[in-house]
């Protein structure tokens, strides 16, 4: 990677918005209004939002929340374009019309093709997806393009090969998931150095899993830093990397918010002795028995059962942790009692095609329905 490259001097912490702060149905806007002044006067500036993130709530709150209140020229908007709704090339520009509307924005400083994988790599390719936004460029609706990726390393490598003019790539990094064999967050981060690609980082505490850890994993890291966060070091992790543009998080209340801004502020590369660290963890949570969902919530639109999976793969995980039966069912009665148990599920596989984690979900339920009914 060049000293200098694209986002090079972007401040390295991302306000993701996709996991808002909510009240009932309905983002709780003054909230966002008050996080992203706090954002913005500690010096950051990036956001990151997507055509599908909270049915569309999200990209209207960029309207509300950024566009008018900051100068537009002093902060950058990322959106994606939901490759999945795309059957022809005339799908591509009603969508980005859409998008630009919602937020306001006039134009996307960042704008991706949204979560590429095998098949809607050869699709994108098939119905003109990189045409269209090379074309957007060339009209100023965009500053730059590139995708974010869920799949293993080889199609990384094969997109950047086909179309070196991607500009950067948006992807899964964090130390849980950097030797995991379906991720390969650290296969793929080495493939776009490879190829010189600017990276965007997405998932640095894994929805948050590396944020809350009880049991061992979080007292070797409360044992050498009592006063730091668990999520600082996942953060820190991320941000230590090179070629980095810009590390997101998704943060959904204010105190996530003030602690994400304490560590990447004045912000200092892990040492050798934290990095052994964060090693003796990862060998603890390679025994954990828990599924790897990130709640990126990517399956739940398309459930015919309306199922709540990543709610419900959370109470399984709760269970395998504390097996406090009682208490966990409760929850778990909680989070269903407006949507589909996870005993509804007729195992279409909708779930499974879309997860970016590639877990086995249909397993998963079945197990939760034989624990909780």
């Amino acid at each position: 990677m060049k000293n200098t490259y694209l986002g090079k001097e972007i401040p390295k912490l991302g306000f993701g918005l996709m996991r808002l702060p909510m009240i009932g149905d309905e983002v709780d806007i003054e909230q966002v209004k008050h996080m992203a002044d706090i954002f913005v006067e500690n010096g950051f500036t990036y956001f990151d939002t997507a055509y599908p993130y909270i049915n569309g709530k999200s990209e209207e709150a960029v309207k509300e929340a950024l566009i008018g209140r900051f100068p537009r020229e002093s902060i950058q908007i990322a959106s994606k374009m939901p490759v999945w709704l795309c059957n022809k090339p005339e799908d591509f520009n009603p969508l980005l019309e859409v998008q630009l509307k919602r937020t306001g924005a006039e134009y996307f400083d960042f704008y991706l093709l949204h979560a590429l994988d095998r098949n809607r790599m050869e699709q994108m390719d098939k119905i003109g997806g990189w045409d269209f936004v090379k074309r957007a460029k060339e009209e100023g609706l965009i500053r730059h393009f590139g995708f974010s990726f869920h799949d293993k390393a080889d199609v990384l490598d094969q997109i950047l090969i086909s179309h070196p003019e991607a500009e950067f790539v948006q992807l899964q990094l964090n130390y849980a998931d950097w030797e995991n064999s379906d991720v390969q967050s650290g296969k793929c981060y080495e493939i776009a150095r490879k190829h010189n690609t600017p990276i965007i980082v997405m998932e640095p505490v894994k929805g948050g899993n590396l944020a809350n850890m009880p049991g061992e994993a979080g007292r070797i890291f409360k044992s050498k830093e009592p006063g730091k966060s668990v999520a600082s070091w996942a953060m820190r992790y991320a941000g230590s990397l090179e070629g980095i543009i810009t590390v997101l998080s998704g943060m959904s209340d204010l105190d996530q918010m003030q602690d994400n801004i304490d560590t990447m502020k004045d912000f200092s590369q892990l040492s050798e002795e934290e990095y052994a660290t964060i090693e003796q963890v990862v060998d603890v949570l390679a025994k954990a028995d828990t599924v790897p969902c990130t709640s990126c919530k990517y399956c739940v639109d398309g459930c015919p059962q309306k199922i709540n999976i990543p709610e419900v793969l959370g109470s399984l995980n709760t269970y395998r942790t504390y097996k406090d039966l009682k208490a966990v069912k409760g929850h778990y009665n909680w989070v269903t009692a407006n949507s589909g148990k996870a005993s509804d599920c007729i195992a279409c596989g909708y779930c499974e095609e879309q997860c970016p984690q590639h877990i086995a979900i249909i397993d998963a339920l079945q197990e939760v329905a034989g624990v909780f009914g």
